[in-house]
């Protein structure tokens, strides 16, 4: 599958927001936004001078989301289609439906440190889901489901290191360290997401 291979830190640092793309390295001294907070480019330094246009920050919202959540255009595109043809708000829909990507949940689970390495651990079928396997990592959770780590996967490092670790996620989900079973409690709400997004931006931005 086709995925973008921007530097992950010059992400974070064009669009002006720690996106977390690198996991436990972006909460250290070494993340390269706290160092360089300034955007890429010989021109970085400039860029808070001038004044965006409308269309510019519509566009940097919809960057910055779909780069926290690793997502090209097409995929995105297409979950605020499918967001607009559903009940609500359409922005809190469409954040709730990549939020709910099994990618996003073993990341909120931390089972990986960040999204890249949670989807790679997806797709190598790690995971479980109601004890069947899946390797799909835009599958869409739902409250009730038991998220686990296969049996035959309960002896890697990566595992280990997870045992009995305390874990902070968010209210929608859960997960036993010591068991390694986690379940969807309820599906998220627009204020269990915690990224600096303004939707509405997104949503004007493919409405036009």
């Amino acid at each position: 599958m086709a995925r973008e291979t921007a530097s992950s830190c010059k992400k974070c640092r064009r669009d002006g927001l720690k996106l977390f793309l690198k996991g436990e390295r972006c909460t250290t001294k070494k993340c390269a936004f706290e160092r360089r907070p300034k955007p890429p480019g010989q021109h970085g330094a400039d860029v808070g001078r001038k004044k965006n246009s409308e269309y510019a920050i519509q566009l940097r919202e919809k960057q910055k989301a779909k780069r926290a959540y690793g997502l090209l255009e097409k995929q995105f595109h297409l979950y605020y289609e499918e967001a607009a043809k559903s009940k609500g708000i359409t922005g809190e829909n469409m954040l709730i439906l990549v939020e709910s990507r099994l990618d996003n949940v073993v990341y909120r689970m931390g089972i990986g440190s960040s999204r890249a390495q949670s989807r790679q651990i997806v797709n190598h079928g790690h995971i479980t889901v109601n004890g069947k396997p899946v390797n799909i990592p835009s599958f869409q959770v739902k409250a009730g489901d038991e998220i686990a780590i296969k049996q035959n996967k309960l002896d890697t490092e990566l595992v280990k290191e997870l045992k009995g670790a305390k874990i902070v996620m968010p209210k929608w989900l859960t997960f036993d360290t010591e068991n390694l079973v986690g379940k969807i409690l309820e599906r998220p709400k627009r204020e269990d997401i915690d990224l600096t997004i303004n939707e509405q931006l997104i949503v004007e931005l493919y409405s036009k």
